[in-house]
């Protein structure tokens, strides 16, 4: 039994953090059901890319929010749920009438969860926008790239995901902890701008102290260190290095036939000859040379994986990190001990009697007639 077995969690289908939240809830066990848009509603543009993925885990159901028998029929659903996330814009909700009001008064102990990019308040809040907006509203994308280039977008890792999804997952489970405790439900307000900026807590402190630089590519974390970043290899392929304790970086030099006379490590004055050194040494040899030579030492040393070759990896193949299947997919993340760390295939497509008959009976919303997918090996 998965840790959220039980809990019951409708999500309204949209994009970004709000499915892969509702995939995250989904792999720690809780009974998510996804409610799509039906036929003519107007489904969001991109809806079904990656849904073989983030989709696993949940049955959909297709409903109209606009109608008012379909509105009707989800608060059916709210009356027998735990929590709810949804993603659209501040007042989306509320104008369809199943705003926190509305739900609260169907389902006391409902827990609401909001995921937006500004927030439900705030000048900007009624503003579109995307990750990469989000994240450099709230400072954490400037430090990212090189220093003489704009900064670089993380992928939609910052935004959407950490500042965005993982801060929603946090705030609804608080949220349903306490309303077990108390029998009163709660609205969490995640925004990705509040999520983004707390994950830059860390350089907030080491610029109050004076240790950290504006400039990119000057610090200790961005690059700027040559024993925290990356080089390329003589096949054009790349090795990260994060030595940053002064035993690893011993372990570096050791592994690159430097000595720590010739290469003090926080002399950061000499940092841009040794930038220059450490880059024609590791020009010598092909990538996975590299990770040979420095396997199994404390030089933190690492291959720079394709998406690709990271399934193929055998710490990662070990640990079954990532499941088989067309794509091969990341396998449900933390691990509980006793608990299946499979991902559970996409469910079926219901109707709103037959998942409130389903939430009923106890029953899990995955489809159990389709085959579970194999680790990979």
């Amino acid at each position: 039994m998965k840790p959220l077995s039980g809990l019951r969690i409708l999500e309204f289908d949209g994009l970004g953090p709000v499915t892969f939240a509702g995939m995250v809830l989904a792999d720690l066990g809780a009974d998510v059901l996804r409610l799509t848009r039906a036929a003519g509603a107007g489904a969001p543009v991109f809806a079904d890319v990656g849904g073989e993925v983030l989709h696993r885990g949940r049955s959909s159901v297709a409903v109209n929010l606009k109608d008012t028998d379909d509105r009707e029929r989800i608060l059916d659903l709210i009356g027998a749920a735990d929590g709810l996330i949804e993603g659209f814009r501040p007042g989306v909700m509320e104008r369809l009438g199943l705003g926190p009001d509305v739900c609260a008064a169907r389902n006391p102990r409902l827990v609401y969860g909001r995921v937006t990019g500004w927030g439900q308040t705030g000048p900007k809040a009624a503003e579109v926008g995307h990750d990469i907006n989000y994240i450099a509203l709230s400072g954490a994308l400037h430090p990212m790239g090189e220093p003489d280039r704009p900064p670089r977008p993380p992928l939609n890792l910052i935004g959407d995901y950490g500042g965005g999804a993982m801060i929603l997952v946090t705030g609804l489970l608080a949220g349903l902890i306490e309303a077990r405790r108390t029998g009163a439900g709660r609205v969490v307000d995640a925004a990705m701008t509040d999520g983004s900026a707390l994950l830059t807590s860390l350089f907030h402190a080491l610029s109050g102290r004076g240790l950290w630089r504006e400039e990119r590519g000057a610090n200790l974390l961005d690059g700027g260190a040559p024993f925290y970043r990356c080089f390329t290899c003589r096949d054009g392929r790349f090795v990260a290095v994060g030595a940053l304790e002064p035993q690893f970086y011993s372990a570096l030099l050791a592994g690159l036939g430097l000595s720590e006379a010739e290469a003090p490590q926080y002399d950061m004055a000499n940092w841009p000859a040794l930038h220059a050194r450490l880059e024609a040494i590791f020009a010598t040899r092909d990538r996975d040379d590299w990770a040979a030579r420095f396997e199994g030492t404390d030089a933190c040393v690492t291959p720079v994986l394709t998406l690709a070759e990271a399934p193929g990896h055998p710490h990662n193949a070990g640990r079954n990190t990532f499941t088989a299947g067309s794509p091969p997919q990341p396998s449900p993340a933390p691990r509980f001990a006793g608990s299946n760390p499979l991902p559970e295939p996409e469910g079926a497509v219901l109707s709103v009697a037959e998942a409130l008959t389903r939430w009923s009976q106890g029953i899990r919303p995955t489809d159990s007639s389709v085959t579970e997918p194999q680790n990979l090996a």
